[in-house]
């Protein structure tokens, strides 16, 4: 129970870690031209967290925490202003636009995959 319960924590942390992470990524440029770093880490950590939170869980609900709480983090940064009244991700940031649908789709993938795969066995 205890190891379940923290499997659960750990990818909420993870989740949040991560979706600040690529917020960060998002605006790096090489020469005026955008690096999609932030679009590879978030499909890569986001599919890392998702096998994470149900290998340690062992239940495929245990996807829904953390894909939820990214997806949170992704939005609020795409609807808040700053002080100054500019919005943490742009309508016109694709670098951070194509971030938000691939991770999410990192999630979905490996919760596609896992309901494919058929029951989960545990032992106890």
């Amino acid at each position: 129970m205890l190891i379940r319960v923290g499997g659960v924590v750990v990818s909420l942390l993870a989740a949040v870690v991560t979706a600040l992470l690529e917020l960060f990524l998002t605006p790096l440029h090489i020469g005026g031209v955008p690096i999609f770093v932030a679009v590879l880490l978030a499909a890569a950590a986001n599919y890392g967290i998702a096998w994470f939170a149900v290998t340690t869980v062992g239940r495929r609900w245990a996807v829904a925490p953390p894909w939820g709480l990214w997806t949170a983090v992704m939005f609020f940064a795409a609807g808040v202003r700053t002080p100054e009244g500019d919005y943490l991700i742009g309508a016109e940031d694709l670098v951070a636009l194509v971030t938000i649908l691939v991770g999410s789709l990192a999630f979905a993938v490996f919760t596609y995959r896992a309901i494919l795969r058929g029951p989960i066995v545990t032992k106890l």
